[in-house]
């Protein structure tokens, strides 16, 4: 059941805004992870300037494995594009020429590029509120195979947790469109647990 349309705040209260870079889907297909080639929608690709979001997701994308991603609580990805460049770096740290090429959106599996917000601002329960949609944060994104597969080094996991730069899964409390270039506010929720303290909290137990 998708939850209320949230009421914006008093006009006098602080408001923290960014904005929407890009937007992309993907598709189930092969991907190689250490000796197994298994099937992962990680690597998504650019989408049209706007696309419809539903409580389970964006129009024309498709998760692997729906235990770990999709559902009504990890309906969307979202990442910081911020992001990228600091990534591209942990890759070329590791001496190979692959990684030469710059990240691109969606590489690391991201649906939505957001600018102007990172996870040291959010809390679980935070909502980002565009013009027609309204998508409700709920858990830091955790590392995993596929993400180390993507990235090309066995400790990109452990970087995603040390640097809180996870990116953060969406529920979709109202569905709409989407589209490239637009602003969202944050509005607050009860702000109990931060989206880095929960990454760190949770999956930082697991990489000690």
């Amino acid at each position: 059941m998708a939850h209320a349309a949230v009421v914006p705040s008093g006009a006098g209260s602080s408001r923290l805004t960014g904005r929407l870079l890009s937007i992309q889907t993907g598709r189930v297909r092969p991907l190689q992870v250490g000796e197994r080639k298994i099937q992962s929608a990680i690597g998504k690709t650019h989408a049209v300037e706007s696309v419809a979001v539903g409580v389970l997701g964006l129009e024309g994308d498709e998760q692997a494995d729906l235990t770990v991603h999709g559902g009504l609580s990890k309906a969307v990805y979202a990442l910081p594009a911020e992001h990228l460049p600091w990534w591209q770096a942990q890759r070329q740290e590791q001496g190979t020429f692959l990684f030469d090429d710059p990240l691109t959106p969606g590489l690391l599996g991201e649906n939505l590029s957001l600018q102007g917000v990172s996870e040291a601002d959010l809390y679980i329960g935070d909502v980002l509120m565009f013009e027609s949609v309204q998508l409700r944060v709920t858990q830091p994104r955790e590392p995993c195979g596929k993400f180390n597969a993507v990235m090309g080094y066995s400790q990109a996991g452990r970087d995603m947790v040390k640097s809180g730069r996870s990116g953060f899964y969406l529920a979709v409390d109202v569905p709409g469109v989407l589209r490239i270039g637009s602003v969202f506010e944050v509005l607050p929720g009860p702000r109990s647990i931060g989206v880095v303290q929960a990454l760190q909290h949770k999956a930082g137990k697991h990489l000690r």
